[in-house]
């Protein structure tokens, strides 16, 4: 008589599951926009490589010296330095554990140093803004609740030294309360890739006009906000949105105030006023 044939599904080994974590680890080792400008920065190694008649995969030193040195006539040392990190990348991903991208090759340390001599290393970002460029922002700032939300953000902003998307992302119970000031918890930033978080302290001023913790203090009391978002949307009317204003929104926000505050003619160009302090911000 024959026996029923019983059919079995193997399962995933142990092993295979680690392995899948494994890789879905190496994948969040690095933030999302940095995986993209790597991937970026290798399409444009192997375009290069193409129109000279060169092998990309894998490349040799000279290549790479070659490349970099064809491209320091339109990028920054940082955005150099980048393109030899994802050149690596792409090969130890293939395989080759020797990248030449590496400094260890004489020709592509030799090369680097010498852009570095050349066009130097400091970032070419945006000009920052200067205490005096705050004081006339929020001295030529509006009353209303949109104001009072510009005021706020513009002076967390500046006394925390927060990113943009640092700012958009504190929720009202990432404050609290101390005698000295407030303290802002931020969970994750670009400069936290760990996910440890820190915690950033705002002291009162010493001017109550341009005191971030008076000027926070105001915009919640008006909002009435408790929980959620910190800094939210406010449309014409002066509706209050639930969700949290975007990073292109506070650009924004600042650009409006900036242009509005025509140097020398702020209200905070009259000299100096009481000092702010824990009596400011009760309430």
């Amino acid at each position: 008589m024959l026996q029923p044939q019983v059919f079995i599904t193997p399962q995933p080994s142990r092993l295979d599951e680690l392995a899948k974590k494994a890789r879905a680890f190496m994948q969040s080792a690095k933030a999302p926009a940095t995986l993209k400008a790597y991937r970026s920065d290798w399409r444009d190694f192997d375009s290069w490589c193409r129109e000279q008649q060169l092998v990309a995969l894998p490349a040799t030193p000279e290549t790479v010296a070659l490349y970099i040195t064809d491209r320091a006539s339109t990028l920054a040392s940082g955005t150099i330095t980048r393109r030899l990190t994802a050149i690596t990348k792409a090969h130890r991903a293939a395989g080759y554990i020797d990248s030449p991208a590496s400094t260890h090759h004489f020709v592509v340390g030799e090369t680097l140093q010498g852009i570095r001599r050349v066009i130097g290393t400091a970032p070419h970002g945006k000009d920052p803004l200067l205490a005096a460029d705050i004081r006339r922002i929020v001295g030529s700032g509006r009353s209303d609740l949109l104001g009072l939300r510009d005021r706020a953000l513009t002076l967390v902003g500046f006394a925390g030294a927060f990113r943009r998307s640092e700012l958009v992302g504190i929720q009202i119970a990432d404050l609290k309360s101390t005698l000295q000031g407030v303290v802002i918890r931020i969970p994750k930033s670009k400069t936290d890739q760990e996910g440890a978080g820190r915690q950033v302290g705002i002291p009162f001023g010493a001017d109550p006009r341009t005191c971030p913790v008076e000027a926070l203090r105001r915009w919640m009391e008006a909002s009435g906000i408790e929980s959620g978002p910190l800094f939210r949307a406010v449309d014409r009317h002066g509706n209050l949105s639930s969700a949290g204003l975007s990073k292109d929104s506070v650009a924004k926000v600042l650009k409006r105030a900036a242009a509005r505050a025509a140097p020398g003619t702020g209200a905070l160009d009259r000299g100096p006023q009481p000092s702010c302090g824990p009596h400011h911000a009760s309430g």
